[in-house]
């Protein structure tokens, strides 16, 4: 009998990537392990393919047999009979009839009022988008109303319930306050999308070029510098791919700059000495805004190639390209990548096309220089 077809495969130089949609998973495995498991999802007896693999081998077939069977039970285990249920679902809560705080936000021609009950809320997305901040002159197109509730915080758009957070996971709901933003902002729903990705976006007016790296690596510092050099910022933090055309679309968070960079963005951000500065004792951080350069929220550009950046006190520059391999497993565990089977298998195609990069450095110079090789193809 035939187990089930929600795999995907990919071939990556000489590993095959498999995804799970049960799981939405992305796992890197052995070609031998890949084939194994694409007989099993077509029902092909586990003696039955242990024998061939035994043949294939050399190796004793109650070996292959056990190996066969280990990994049966790994990737369909068995289905577990939950009986658990939410109960809470918030329908005794109401949305507030009033807010302390309200702001208004003009993003291209659209206006979004959000509300906020105390400063706390305000606090956790204020920051990022008060260089979109304008006076209330027109009808808001929509409404984000966020507030706090039994240490809850909860996230309403227009009269819809999105969703609910514990305090402790703040950033779910940030991540979901961004979705719902782009969805706006953009007219697309979130079956629409291929993924977001925590990077840094940056563009030349033809295409774009995605920045990632641990945090502390640069990213942000790096679109800095270039969106000073000529180039323009298209996202910060929370890039959002699309599924039809796969590009980059806009995202309209200001640009996060941490304390230790103050010094070298201060010759080209004059701004920066005086702006706000912003303690995330969560996330170990102090941290200033800076306005990005992009003058229409609406742009999506290709994206071609992916470059991991970091910046190590007197490096030399080491420019390089880098493995698929290497390159999924620093892109993949802290993406949002959708759900669906059929944008599972754009984005598989996507990244199978992409160039992947490391830039270490330490002068700004040869670092700008190096991204400019990358969008004039002179590699």
């Amino acid at each position: 009998m035939k187990k089930q077809t929600n795999f995907l495969y990919k071939t990556a130089e000489d590993k095959t990537i498999v995804w799970f949609k049960n799981s939405n998973e992305y796992l890197i495995l052995e070609n031998t392990t890949a084939a194994i498991l694409k007989k099993i999802s077509k029902g092909i007896s586990a003696e039955e393919i242990a024998s061939d693999l035994a043949k294939k081998l050399l190796i004793p077939l109650d070996k292959t047999v056990d190996f066969v069977l280990d990994l049966e039970k790994k990737f369909y285990p068995p289905k577990l009979i939950n009986n658990h249920e939410i109960i809470n679902d918030y329908r005794d809560v109401k949305k507030p009839k009033k807010f302390e705080f309200t702001k208004y936000y003009k993003v291209n021609n659209f206006i979004f009022k959000f509300e906020f009950s105390s400063e706390y809320e305000l606090y956790l997305v204020h920051p990022k988008f008060a260089h979109l901040e304008v006076e209330n002159k027109s009808k808001n197109s929509f409404t984000f109303s966020v507030f706090l509730k039994n240490n809850f915080v909860f996230f309403y758009v227009d009269k819809n319930f999105i969703g609910a957070w514990d305090k402790k996971e703040i950033h779910f709901f940030q991540g979901k306050f961004s979705m719902e933003l782009i969805q706006k902002i953009h007219q697309k729903e979130e079956k629409e999308w291929m993924g977001v990705f925590h990077a840094s976006a940056v563009s030349n007016g033809k295409k774009s070029i995605l920045f990632l790296g641990d945090s502390g690596n640069g990213k942000s510092t790096s679109l800095a510098l270039l969106q000073g050099n000529g180039f323009t910022c298209l996202a910060d933090d929370f890039v959002p791919i699309d599924a039809t055309k796969k590009e980059v679309y806009s995202f309209p968070a200001a640009i996060s700059i941490k304390k230790n960079s103050l010094e070298t963005l201060l010759p080209l951000y004059p701004e920066l000495e005086s702006s706000a500065e912003y303690h995330f004792k969560r996330l170990h951080k102090i941290v200033r805004y800076l306005k990005p350069n992009n003058k229409d929220f609406l742009s999506h550009l290709p994206c071609n190639d992916l470059v991991f950046i970091k910046y190590e006190k007197d490096a030399d520059l080491k420019f390089d390209k880098i493995s698929k391999i290497d390159a999924f497993q620093q892109l993949v565990p802290d993406s949002w990548l959708s759900p669906i089977k059929e944008n599972a298998q754009i984005f598989l195609d996507w990244f199978h096309s992409l160039n992947c990069y490391q830039i270490t450095y330490s002068e700004n110079k040869k670092m700008i220089a190096a991204v400019s090789k990358i969008f004039n193809n002179d590699i």
